[in-house]
């Protein structure tokens, strides 16, 4: 039996995989099972943000793996304890809670505004606001939060508690908060409702309200951070400092890990018991994310945002092409034709691509070079124009 075969008996039926079985890969460049290489432009959704099989990250990981694999929580690992120092250090975070994905990363995020609120105001103040069109997972509290009606479909009733509001809609923001709310929680670029970044004026605002009414400020950075979008976590570009930072995604190169950032606020809002993850702090799981985030300096941040200009001027105007959105190394691209034809006319080419609702979506590995940057856009465009 084939792979796609093997699959489609033993493996539940909750993904459009596309016909196609990748085998192994290097740097930017994936091959399929008969050998046809292809620029992978997606990144695995924004996980291996150093390519595949990265020189670096494979040592650290296989070091670690021949050390120590797992331990439980009940003890202290090195890997664990240095991935957050430089986390804090990098962001001015104060604890950080180690989970496996970001669904779980947010999850703690909400527990811990939730807690801080409770404690501050009262068992009345529970009600997370969040955004239109965000995305904040497929737990049924993450769901919740999610600002989506068709994830909802089918999964009711989910949990209670949350309030949506239009994205970048400043009075809609000022009407929704009140003595229930005990946090607002943003995506800097809402990756799945189409990559679109929020507006200076109203992030702005959401931190205005959260300090002067003592409300935690949560930033999901989930798909943004770790370099994504040409800064360390997104929210450095527009000049704020959140109370909690939940991220995951290329956090770990290709490993499954979430951490939830907790600033000076509500840094001891968790104590022993409130919260846990037998796999949070995996020493295997930190010792590659430790490579990724170690290497983002600002000279490398620096090369990001000058690959997401050389994209945004090649596409911009470009036939077949109506608009391009986003930050940094995190694309959205509106096409004349429709997106999954598009993703599907480049996969033939031998560049992969995503879609985000009816946009073209682009998460290349940050350290993608310029040569096939450039190939990759070219195949883009050619599609785009014909």
């Amino acid at each position: 039996m084939s792979i796609t075969a093997i699959d489609k008996e033993y493996v539940a039926g909750t993904y459009g995989r596309f016909p196609l079985e990748l085998v192994e890969g290097k740097g930017s460049i994936v091959k399929d099972t008969q050998g046809k290489e292809y620029i992978d432009m997606g990144t695995g959704i924004g996980v291996t943000a150093f390519g595949y099989c990265d020189e670096v990250w494979t040592e650290a990981v296989t070091r670690q793996a021949m050390k120590l694999q797992h331990t439980s929580n009940l003890y202290y690992t090195e890997p664990c304890a240095s991935l957050a120092k430089l986390l804090c250090e990098k962001t001015g975070m104060k604890k950080v809670f180690f989970s496996n994905s970001g669904a779980e990363a947010n999850e703690c995020a909400i527990k811990v505004a939730r807690k801080y609120s409770a404690e501050k105001k009262g068992p009345d103040c529970f009600q997370i606001i969040t955004l239109g069109q965000s995305f904040h997972g497929r737990t049924l509290t993450t769901l919740a939060a999610t600002g989506q009606d068709h994830f909802h479909k089918d999964f009711q009733p989910l949990t209670p508690g949350f309030v949506h509001v239009e994205a970048n809609n400043v009075d809609a923001l000022n009407a929704a908060v009140n003595g229930s709310t005990a946090g607002i929680m943003i995506e800097m670029v809402q990756g799945e409702g189409g990559v679109n970044p929020l507006t200076r004026e109203f992030v702005a605002e959401c931190a205005r309200i959260c300090k002067e009414q003592d409300i935690p400020l949560i930033v999901d950075e989930v798909q943004t951070g770790n370099g994504r979008t040409g800064k360390l976590y997104a929210y450095m570009h527009f000049g704020i400092t959140p109370d909690i930072v939940s991220t995951a995604k290329g956090l770990g190169g290709g490993l499954p890990i979430g951490a939830t950032m907790m600033g000076e606020k509500v840094q001891n809002v968790l104590k022993p018991g409130d919260h846990g993850s037998t796999y949070g702090g995996n020493p295997v799981c930190c010792a590659g994310a430790l490579t990724v985030i170690e290497r983002l300096t600002d000279d490398f941040l620096s090369s990001v945002r000058r690959k997401s200009g050389y994209v945004f001027s090649t596409l911009y105007n470009a036939p077949g092409i109506e608009s391009v959105t986003g930050l940094g190394l995190m694309i959205g691209i509106k096409t004349t034709k429709p997106a999954k034809e598009v993703v599907n006319a480049c996969m033939a080419r031998g560049v992969l691509c995503l879609t985000a609702k009816d946009k073209v979506r682009l998460l290349p590995p940050l350290n993608i070079s310029i040569e096939e940057l450039s190939q990759a856009l070219d195949v883009l465009k050619e599609v785009c124009a014909e």
